[in-house]
């Protein structure tokens, strides 16, 4: 593992370890930049969108502000997916 990947596995152990929303966000904001955190933002309201999959990508993209290539991205990686995390996500989405 080199020691990108060595980094990112630390910060998703640190981020299980948190134990509250408050502290997850600060967490956040330590290590995000607000463009950052405005970009995950994005992609996480992008692939729900996708997932419910009652709007056109191109509705997706005038609805949330986005070009239709970061739409077409993450319909790409929903491809990808085993049927098991669409269902996760699926499941996830509807709460």
């Amino acid at each position: 593992m080199n020691k990108w990947e060595t980094g990112w596995q630390g910060f998703i152990d640190l981020c299980l370890h948190t134990k509250d929303a408050e502290t997850l966000d600060a967490m956040f904001t330590l290590f995000l930049t607000p463009e950052e955190k405005v970009d995950i933002a994005r992609r996480f309201l992008i692939v729900k969108e996708l997932i419910h999959a009652e709007k056109t990508q191109r509705d997706i993209a005038k609805s949330l502000d986005v070009s239709i290539a970061k739409i077409t991205r993450g319909s790409n990686e929903i491809k990808r997916l085993s049927d098991k995390w669409v269902q996760y996500l699926q499941e996830f989405y509807q709460r």
